[in-house]
């Protein structure tokens, strides 16, 4: 395996791929004065704010002296990547290259010049840009298909397929469901919309026939124990139905659960609110006036006996002065004229603001919005670059009120924000008075996604002091680091729920396994660790094919979870499926003894470990898991 990288996300991809599955790893990385990362004094100076001494981030970098579980058999620097480059890493007899570099033109460039020299190689390829990896995917498949026929669907004897990934995706749902509800997380890929949702320890024996969940996913810690630390309780992935039942009233469990899409995905609204064309000022300023208008009317029936539709059109006339004046009429008549004009004097400015707040709402409706007045419940959301830009998508698309803090105005997401009409707090979040400006007093959770360790973790601090209950997700560049500002405010505040996350800790497990030659839907993160959901096919791996799906489940490592019908009719063998998502073309709740045929193909639950022995690759020596997170 060859991993070309220039930040955590390759290191860490380097880990995983040699201690999870034991490959031999090749990383290809810049030279180490030029590789990107959080400034030294920024890790220093927030790691001061928790009274942490910083020699602990030096870890990720490998500054101690002592090798860690993971490290790669082989380490090369290049300023670019070059064909000799790729050659002296071995990418002509490689199986897999990632290249995971920051920038897109880099990644392309690497994969157009590591497909002509090996076309027998997989390619995992990190790209930001979703529609111009679909474009690459295809010709790259493309040319492995013309250059050695059937190796692009991996259907021969090895599997050239390529794979676009981004880690922004990969680590959006797991940052969107920390900060929504703590205890839900979505997975969506191709259609298929998977929702893990925590449960509360049972408080009855009874079993509610009502659940709505496929299966339990895992068992929790218990909360006054997660301190994450060596030796202390651990959450139970994949466990058995009589570890279930033995801890449903005593531990908290994770339970997966299917959401069909009703329709296609929610539309944006390209026309403006009409209650957004006029403040509320103005509304309650045309009320006021409305009303004095009718005031004035009833009082010139009452006091002249006019009909009512004539003081109501004499009283407009004087209401806009082309009514002649009252010279000689009884004086109740004059009086009535006079206020009539006074309102009249009135009107003339907020019909003109009026005009203006229109018209200038109809010229300037990609403008970003303020927060409302009456904000609450909602999720404040720092940082709108590549990261927090697929966050604000996620959680638009599940109906939840966002309001962002961005210090640059032509940042990434700020398009997006305007076109979902989001309101946006331009400012520094560092600077007094735009986290209140955000309403984070009201808010029910933050989601601090900015690019510096230092930024997200003083605006959490801050909320912290505002609301000591308030849900809090933080994205940290240092897993090291991400751990201990965990533990500290955890600590610190028992009762609040505090999320700490390394993006590329989330990613890694992703591109690890397609890396693998899997098809891996997303990832679910449980406490610290993760569990992998995956579309594998059947044929070839023994502990699937001709085993029925109780006989196939192996608590710990994986778990089948639904059947994929979209490949061939089901022919009526072994005991029908009990209930079938059309739109996915996915079988959910499969019989017990449904047999898997080799022509299937299984979307399943699994560790990293565990899909390593579903494929037959063992490590070759016992090595612990990078990092918490297993």
């Amino acid at each position: 395996m060859v991993v070309c990288g220039d930040d955590a996300l390759a290191r860490r991809l380097a880990a995983e791929l040699r201690s999870v599955y034991g490959e031999p790893v090749t990383l290809v990385v810049p030279p180490a004065g030029r590789t990107p990362g959080p400034p030294v004094v920024g890790r220093a100076r927030a790691s001061a704010l928790l009274g942490r001494v910083s020699a602990v981030v030096n870890r990720a970098t490998g500054n101690n002296g002592d090798p860690e579980p993971g490290t790669p058999d082989r380490q090369l620097e290049a300023e670019e990547l070059t064909d000799e480059v790729l050659a002296e890493a071995g990418v002509e007899r490689a199986a897999a290259l990632a290249l995971v570099h920051d920038d897109d033109e880099t990644n392309i460039r690497a994969a157009l010049a590591a497909r002509r020299l090996n076309p027998r190689l997989r390619l995992v390829i990190r790209l930001y840009n979703r529609r111009l990896g679909q474009y690459l995917e295809d010709v790259l498949d493309q040319a492995a298909a013309l250059a050695v026929p059937g190796s692009s669907t991996g259907t021969g004897a090895f599997d050239a397929s390529t794979t676009i990934l981004s880690d922004a995706d990969t680590a959006a749902p797991a940052l969107t469901a920390a900060a929504v509800a703590g205890s839900s997380k979505v997975v969506q890929a191709e259609g298929l919309l998977l929702r893990a949702a925590e449960r509360p320890p049972a408080r009855t024996e009874d079993p509610d026939d009502d659940d709505p969940a496929l299966c339990t996913l895992a068992l929790l810690t218990d909360t006054a124990t997660d301190t994450e630390g060596p030796g202390t309780a651990v959450p139970q992935l994949l466990p058995d139905e009589e570890s279930v039942a033995a801890a449903s009233r005593d531990r908290g469990r994770i339970v997966l659960e299917t959401v069909s899409y009703s329709g296609p995905a929610q539309p944006v609204s390209r026309s403006v609110p009409l209650g957004s064309l006029l403040p509320a000022r103005l509304r309650w300023s045309f009320v006021g006036l409305v009303l004095a208008v009718v005031a004035l009317a009833i009082t010139a029936v009452l006091t002249t006996g006019e009909h009512p539709l004539r003081a109501v059109y004499l009283t407009l006339l004087d209401l806009f002065s082309i009514n002649e004046p009252a010279i000689g009429e009884p004086t109740s008549r004059q009086v009535l004229q006079l206020f009539s004009g006074l309102v009249g004097l009135l009107l003339l400015p907020v019909l003109l603001a009026a005009v203006l707040e229109v018209l200038g709402t109809f010229r300037s409706g990609a403008v970003t919005r303020r927060p409302p007045r009456g904000v609450s419940g909602h999720v404040v959301l720092l940082g709108l670059g590549k990261i927090g830009t697929r966050v604000l998508a996620r959680l638009r698309e599940l109906d939840i009120p966002v309001v962002c803090v961005e210090a640059d105005p032509d940042a990434r997401g700020m398009a997006l924000a305007r076109r979902l009409r989001v309101p946006v707090v331009l400012g520094d979040v560092t600077e007094e008075g735009v986290l209140e400006a955000a309403k984070i007093h009201r808010a029910h959770s933050l989601l601090a996604l900015t690019s510096v360790d230092t930024t997200n973790l003083e605006a959490a601090l801050y909320a912290r002091s505002v609301d000591p209950r308030l849900r809090v997700v933080m994205r940290l560049y240092d897993d090291d680091f991400a751990t201990a500002v965990y533990r500290t405010l955890r600590a610190a505040h028992p009762r609040a729920l505090t999320r700490s996350r390394s993006v590329s800790y989330l990613a890694a497990p992703a591109f690890a396994g397609a890396m693998m030659g899997r098809q891996i839907l997303g990832a679910v993160p449980v406490e610290r660790k993760v569990l992998l959901i995956a579309a594998v096919d059947v044929a070839g791996h023994r502990p699937l094919e001709g085993r029925t799906v109780a006989e196939a489940f192996r608590p710990g490592a994986w778990r089948v979870l639904a059947l994929d019908t979209a490949a061939r009719e089901q022919d009526g063998d072994g005991p029908p499926p009990a209930r079938a998502d059309r739109a996915a073309g996915l079988v959910w709740d499969l019989h017990p003894g449904y047999v898997l045929r080799a022509e299937d193909r299984v979307v399943l639950a699994a560790t990293g470990r565990g899909l390593a022995e579903l494929l037959g690759r063992r490590p070759r020596r016992t090595v612990p898991a990078p990092g918490p997170g297993g």
